[in-house]
């Protein structure tokens, strides 16, 4: 009996960085003309990578899968930097930092087991 792996788009991880996109782009509008179309729109374009990424983990097994999700979380550290920058030059507020930051602990924890988990 073998079990068949969930497709990509079913898993936890998928729709929370699908949602943490969204709630970005929900912010679009708020974001100063001088920062939306610069950082904000490397914040959007770094999340959009992460989900690209993790649709890449799909086709891929060993230490190939293990590679993509060191990229994954190299994105994420990435963007939890660019998020940092965000709050720091008052792109966004305090509450939507702390809105952000927690889907960013929570996909990344997600990945760290995920990375656990692989056979290395």
């Amino acid at each position: 009996m073998t079990t068949q792996a969930r497709p990509v788009l079913d898993i936890p991880i998928f729709h929370k960085i699908y949602d943490l996109y969204k709630l970005l782009h929900s912010y679009h509008h708020c974001i100063p003309k001088a920062q939306r179309y610069t950082l904000w729109q490397k914040c959007e374009n770094t999340t959009l990578a992460l989900l690209e990424a993790l649709i890449e983990t799909s086709h891929r097994y060993g230490a190939e899968r293990i590679q993509v999700l060191y990229i994954i979380s190299n994105k994420l550290d990435l963007l939890k930097v660019l998020i940092r920058l965000a709050k720091d030059t008052r792109t966004i507020e305090n509450q939507q930092y702390l809105e952000i930051q927690t889907f960013i602990q929570e996909i990344g924890k997600m990945v760290g087991g995920w990375i656990k988990s692989v056979p290395h």
